[in-house]
């Protein structure tokens, strides 16, 4: 009962980041939002409630790409931008956890977590080339 209303909440939380005006803002309380959300990933799945643990894989992914759309939306210079880098290293910081909860979930519920987790990488990739490549 107490992890359906945590899924609730943090249904919630999405609705609400994605309403903030301030797209930079906007991606960081994302990229917070999707720390959150990992914390829980591993308690879902260890108390059985995979349903509830493909859901959250599934917001990890909206966040992501909700983060990675505001700081495009910016228009700013990636390559001299705090909110860029900090987006990469935050990325970058999520893979490796999904990497390590991928070594703990069983071979059946593994393509959810791949799908997440190369949808992550897929972003942190984008950052990182555009936070070394020269302005055009």
């Amino acid at each position: 009962m107490l992890s359906a209303l945590m899924v609730v909440l943090l249904v919630a939380d999405l609705s609400a980041i994605r309403s903030e005006p301030n797209l930079e803002r906007r991606s960081d309380m994302a990229l917070d939002y999707i720390s959150g959300v990992l914390d829980q990933v591993r308690d879902l799945y260890n108390s059985g409630d995979i349903t509830q643990w493909r859901d959250a894989l599934n917001r990890i992914g909206e966040a992501v790409e909700l983060s990675y759309e505001s700081l495009s939306a910016t228009q700013k210079n990636p390559r001299n931008d705090k909110h860029f880098k900090r987006a990469e290293l935050k990325t970058r910081e999520f893979v490796r956890r999904l990497n390590a909860l991928r070594d703990q979930v069983s071979f059946d519920d593994r393509a959810a977590l791949d799908q997440v987790r190369a949808k992550v990488s897929q972003v942190h990739d984008e950052l990182l080339e555009k936070i070394m490549s020269k302005k055009k």
